[in-house]
Formats: structure tokens, sequence, C-alpha cells
């Protein structure tokens, strides 16, 4: 084994705030000082360079000098401690409408997994791959987020099978709901694509082409650019988490893992961007 000198591109005051919330949940367990193999500082740092460079945690463990079930252990505490810091949505959608933003931005994507040996039955009673997506022909998860207008992620939602559809799993997880609520108590409507039409009330998506093969009127052509103009920033939310955290670009682990992945990054992203909450 040959070690080499490498540098991690995040600031010194991340690690410090992961080692902080490290710090308080050993304590809150009551680990005794000494009795781990690294210190709440280089336990993050290890964890921020798999979620940083998504490096084989075997060659990271051993760069560290830990055993390859330790370094497991302790990404896998990093990612519930960053997880459980996570806004709900309704406090989110809160502090965006009070941040003054017009709207927020609804959006679903597939994170690619490995190929796991689960069946489900399909709508049209077929047996088929849970987590295999036919659109983008892959295995995956599907988590659903809500962004501010700019692009940033604001909240992001447990995981779903691949094979499901954005408009169900938002359903299924009461997002549709909150919107709903924040549509009408916070006038804070949201825009969607496609993918989302029928959502019901305060959530926009575009006019679809008329079937008989006639065009659009000139209204509902103009109404389709300005929202199209609007929600694409929302195209942003996903490229922020997984262009700077390459963790999330490929899963080995078990595909039910992803939300807690993601949900950690956004965390990792949020105070990168200054957004946590003052309480944090």
């Amino acid at each position: 084994m040959i070690a080499y000198r490498a540098m991690l591109d995040v600031p010194r005051e991340l690690v410090h705030h992961v080692a902080g919330l490290l710090r308080a949940e050993r304590r809150r367990r009551g680990t005794r000082r000494g009795t781990r193999a690294l210190t709440c500082w280089y336990h993050a740092l290890l964890v921020l360079v798999w979620y940083r460079r998504r490096e084989d945690l075997t060659l990271l463990a051993a760069g560290f000098g830990v055993s390859r079930a330790t370094a497991y252990r302790y990404r896998d505490e990093v990612t519930a401690v960053l997880a459980e810091t996570a806004p709900d949505l309704h406090d989110a959608l809160c502090r965006v409408a009070a941040d003054g933003w017009s709207h927020v931005i609804l959006d679903g994507k597939v994170f690619t997994t490995d190929r796991c040996a689960q069946t489900t039955t399909s709508v049209k009673g077929k047996t088929i791959d849970a987590w295999y997506s036919g659109k983008h022909r892959n295995f995956g998860g599907n988590i659903q987020a809500i962004m501010r207008p700019d692009g940033l992620p604001i909240w992001t939602a447990p995981v779903s099978p691949g094979h499901l559809h954005d408009l169900t799993v938002a359903r299924h997880h009461d997002v549709l709901a909150a919107l709903y609520w924040a549509a009408s108590q916070l006038g804070l409507p949201t825009l969607a694509d496609a993918g989302y039409e029928g959502a019901g009330h305060g959530v926009h998506t575009p006019i679809k082409q008329p079937t008989d093969g006639s065009t659009l009127a000139t209204d509902n052509r103009a109404y389709n650019i300005l929202l199209r103009s609007m929600r694409c920033h929302g195209e942003r939310g996903f490229a922020l988490l997984t262009t700077r955290w390459h963790a999330l670009q490929h899963t080995t682990a078990s595909p039910t893992r992803i939300g807690d992945f993601v949900k950690a990054a956004l965390m990792l992203t949020h105070f990168e961007y200054r957004y946590l909450p003052t309480s944090c």
C-alpha cells in the first residue's frame, strides 16, 4: 500500500461543523473519551472525503488507519447526524415565504444504484423490478425535491423505488398536500414540469399540445414559455447536489439509503450556502 498527500476542496469550517455535530452525538450516547479510533475531526474528514470524491471506502479506511467496517459505520453515523438536522417540509416552505420568494419549484430525479433483486407488481399486473426506471432505463431511487426560485434545494423527500412516477411519489410522501397548504396559506405557488400534470390547485404545469393535432393558442404558448423560463432554474437544484457531492452520482449501498445520503448532502450544501437555521 502506497500513501500520498491529497487535498480536499471543502472549507475548514464545514469540517468543524460536522465534527461539532459528531461531538454532540457522542456526548448524547455517553461515548467515553479515547474509546473511538478517530477523533471527531478525522471522523468528519473521512466521511466528507467520501461524499466529495466517492472514493472506495476500503482504501479510504486504510488511509485513515481504520478498518473497512469502521469506515462504513462512521459514514452511516455522519449521514444520520446530518439528516436529523434537515428541516421538515412545512418549515422549509415557511422560510421561503418569509424570505420573500414568489414561488417554489418541484422536481424529481432518479439517483442510480446497483441492480437490486426486488420485484413488485405494476399497475398492469405484471411482475417488474421495483427499482428499475423505464424512463431512465436504469436502476435507481426516485427523490422529490423542493427548490427556491434561484435553484437552491430546500427540502428532499425520502427515497421511493425508481419504477414509480414523479406524481405518484409526490402524493405518497404528502408533498402535494404541503404545497396546497403553501399556495393557500402562504401565497406560495409551485412550478413543475409536465410530469406533474393533474397535481391540483397551486401546482402549475405546462399546457400540453392538443391531441387532435391543432396548435396551442397564443396565450397558452406564452404561458408555457413563461412557466418554463422560471421553472428551468429548478434543474440547478439537483445539479448542485450531484456535482458537488460525487457520492450521490451512483450508490452501491442499499437503495433504501439513498434518501438519507441526499438529505445529508442537502445539509452540507446548506452550510456552504449559509442557509442553515440560526439554531444550528
